[in-house]
């Protein structure tokens, strides 16, 4: 959460980047002061603060307060601890499933309820509407893109994946109003994807991007999805940032299957009937 804000910064008013320096410089009293103390440590008004909030991603400021509270709390692993060369097989095995799980926390404390709703609202409705829903992505977020065309085909979703640059340029050039493209990137700067995302925009499609915030990708989108983590790049390929956007992607699909409701009953259930004879006894 703390990274978040820290690249959010830049792209604030002043007065709201002195209510994130506030945060930054110390976490765990910003989340138990008032809002008129808060206003009167950064020299802001009132609303500032609220407004602040707002900017990088909460619903308000309790929402703000109650996940800053949690990502400084004691006892949760939200420090990235590196492989290095020389680790014993039992130090990898550590070391993963902790980074694994601290991720998970950390999104689970950060993550805006109300821009996840947001996105689950045009998913919906798109599916309602029959209209078409594609996910882009390259390298480890092709295979993320794809897991998320296999999730949304079986709600009966008009859906396909695309992982190649020229496909992606095509295909969003025949989206339109009503349809929802969903753009998956661990660095946020790939040519390919932000050109796919404009001209899917610009032809009146929604388009959500899940990638990191401050990245170019970030702000191309209607809806950011923000998927932050403590990463590196140097020593092994993105594991953690690829079980995160597949964990994101399965929250999209979950919400979207409650809001298509009991009609996609009949559906799973026949589909696991007549997939039963590929299947030993």
């Amino acid at each position: 959460m703390l990274d978040r804000i820290k690249a959010s910064l830049p792209s604030l008013a002043p007065a709201e980047q002195r209510v994130g320096r506030l945060v930054l410089s110390d976490p765990r009293t910003f989340a138990n002061l008032p809002v008129s103390e808060l206003a009167e440590r950064a020299q802001v008004s009132k609303p500032t603060v609220v407004r602040f909030c707002r900017s990088v991603g909460y619903d308000g400021l309790s929402d703000f307060k109650l996940k800053l509270a949690g990502s400084v709390s004691e006892g949760v692993p939200f420090i990235h601890r590196s492989v290095d060369a020389d680790d014993k097989t039992s130090d990898v095995l550590v070391k993963v499933i902790d980074n694994t799980v601290a991720a998970f926390l950390k999104y689970r404390n950060d993550a805006s309820s109300s821009v996840i709703e947001k996105a689950v609202d045009v998913l919906a409705a798109a599916c309602k509407q029959g209209r078409r829903i594609e996910f882009y992505g390259v390298g480890n977020s092709g295979i993320v893109a794809q897991d998320a065309q296999h999730k949304f085909f079986r709600l009966g979703v008009n859906t396909i994946a695309h992982s190649d640059g020229h496909m992606q340029v095509m295909s969003a050039s025949m989206l339109g109003a009503g349809d929802c493209l969903v753009v998956i990137s661990n660095s946020g700067r790939t040519r390919d994807l932000m050109d796919a995302c404009d001209i899917a925009r610009k032809n009146g499609a929604t388009t959500i991007v899940l990638t990191a915030t401050g990245s170019p990708l970030a702000t191309a989108g209607h809806i950011h999805l923000a998927a932050d983590h403590p990463e590196g790049y140097d020593r092994y390929s993105p594991m953690v940032s690829r079980l995160l956007h597949l964990m994101i992607i399965d929250v999209l699909a979950t919400a979207v299957s409650l809001r298509i409701g009991a009609k996609l009953q009949p559906i799973l259930r026949e589909m696991k009937n007549n997939l039963r004879s590929k299947r030993y006894a």
